[in-house]
């Protein structure tokens, strides 16, 4: 237990709450710091690809991408870049605000309503902090494996491969009983966040659902187990989301009139 203490009063010191769901999270790093890492990261990941900044789709992504950040109310320095990648059906953002949209992911948006759930689900994820969240929660099992391996090392009659195969079960017990389904949570986390963005900026929400589904189409039967996945399986976050939305509407119709 030793070993855990200073990890156990971290963690108890660095709550916070997530805004628009109110839930409970662990961060230890400053934001400033995380901000940061996430401008070098953002430089370094979109240098990869060719940038794109004309034409149609550009212009779509600027605009739904600053109305999806006005829509956050969180005042970050946004950027949104379209990157020349045709084959790559992926979006992503970094903390700080930093999101970045691969063009093989606007042939399955279809459309701008679309396009801003995903952008909605990337913003999400820079304000919820969940880049933090889950530097934070990779320390704490790094923290449980180390003390863990302390302890089967002052069994004095446990040799190496037995050690290190019990070390190998936590490994994965940490990983499948922790790490992924926070890394799902964040995920459906990001899609409800992201609905009530894309709802509160004037766009369509019914399209989300339907985004998912094409989601679910293209990857056919190539799916990861859930259990194994860092995502939730598309066609129930399809389900969930197309739940959410007339609550969501209401709730926010009703906090508009009230602004």
């Amino acid at each position: 237990m030793k070993a855990l203490t200073p990890f156990l009063l971290l963690a108890l010191g660095a709550c916070s709450i997530v805004p628009e769901t109110g839930r409970r999270q662990t961060v230890w790093f400053p934001e400033s710091y995380m901000n940061s890492m996430g401008a070098s990261a953002y430089a370094e990941a979109t240098g990869e690809y060719p940038e794109i900044t004309s034409g149609a789709q550009y212009e779509m992504v600027q605009r739904l991408g600053q109305k999806i950040a006005k829509a956050a109310r969180v005042n970050y320095d946004w950027e949104f870049k379209l990157l020349d990648a045709p084959q790559t059906v992926n979006a992503f953002a970094l903390p700080g605000g930093k999101v970045a949209i691969y063009s093989g992911i606007l042939r399955v948006a279809q459309n701008e309503d679309a396009l801003a759930a995903i952008v909605g689900h990337e913003v999400a994820h820079a304000v919820a902090q969940h880049g933090n969240e889950r530097m934070t929660q990779k320390m704490l099992a790094t923290g449980v494996t180390t003390a863990a391996d302390v302890l089967l090392a002052s069994w004095g009659n446990m040799d190496e491969s037995a050690r290190a195969g019990w070390m190998e079960a936590i490994g994965a017990g940490a990983s499948i009983g922790f790490i992924l389904p926070y890394s799902r949570e964040h995920e459906s986390e990001a899609d409800e966040i992201g609905l009530r963005y894309l709802i509160r900026a004037g766009y369509d929400p019914h399209e989300a659902p339907k985004f998912w589904e094409r989601m679910a189409e293209l990857s056919g039967d190539n799916r990861p187990a859930e259990i194994t996945s860092t995502h939730p399986d598309p066609l129930k976050r399809a389900e969930r989301l197309r739940s959410l939305i007339p609550r969501f509407l209401e709730e926010e119709k009703g906090g508009a009139a009230r602004r």
